[in-house]
């Protein structure tokens, strides 16, 4: 069965769909407490932790839009928290990832996808 994305059958769609949050609520989570890093540890404006905050927030919101229950969403989210943190590392701070963040961020990665993505009976 396909539709109108590029032939992409429901469960790809899905698929996608599910990845997508996951990066969403990294960008949130990891984006909204690096706001508020920068005004505890860097002295900026209180007013970006109080984005962050709210940014936060948000985070708290983008998981319950899983097609899985709590405890697989968060487990799974986890192994993606740790690949864009070390991909936040990068960009924003500078900080180049060695072998083994990228060896411990593949397998996390692998992690997610068996446990969300697994055929299961």
């Amino acid at each position: 069965m396909s539709d109108d994305l590029g032939g992409m059958n429901v469960k790809e769609i899905q698929v996608v769909q599910s990845l997508l949050l996951f990066v969403l609520a990294g960008i949130c989570e990891i984006g909204g407490g690096y706001l508020v890093w920068l005004w505890l540890r860097e002295g900026k404006s209180f007013w970006l932790a109080v984005i962050g905050f709210v940014v936060m927030g948000l985070y708290s919101i983008v998981p319950t839009l899983q097609p899985v229950g709590f405890g697989r969403a968060y487990a799974a989210y986890g192994g993606i928290f740790i690949v864009l943190s070390v991909l936040w590392g990068w960009i924003v701070d500078r900080v180049v990832p060695d072998k083994f963040d990228l060896f411990g961020g593949g397998i996390a990665l692998l992690g997610v996808l068996i446990m969300m993505y697994a055929p299961r009976s």
